[in-house]
């Protein structure tokens, strides 16, 4: 009985590496911009508004980490 391995082993070359480097980069960046915004918008409610949403100011940096980067 003929058995045929077909497998190839994955090589990146140098540009590879570097792209996937870039687009990790990118992403970082995008995460980071959600995080910004997201504390900027929430500085600039009145502690009236935060009330309103049931957010303590205390709880805007914990919410902007949420909303860029998950759980």
């Amino acid at each position: 009985m003929a058995y045929v391995n077909t497998s190839r082993a994955a090589s990146f070359g140098l540009a590879d590496r570097f792209a996937a480097a870039l687009q990790s980069v990118k992403a970082a960046m995008s995460r980071r911009a959600i995080y910004t915004q997201t504390v900027r918008e929430l500085n600039a409610l009145s502690p009236r508004e935060l009330a309103d949403l049931g957010i303590a100011l205390s709880q805007i940096s914990e919410i902007a980490h949420e909303a860029a980067y998950g759980k």
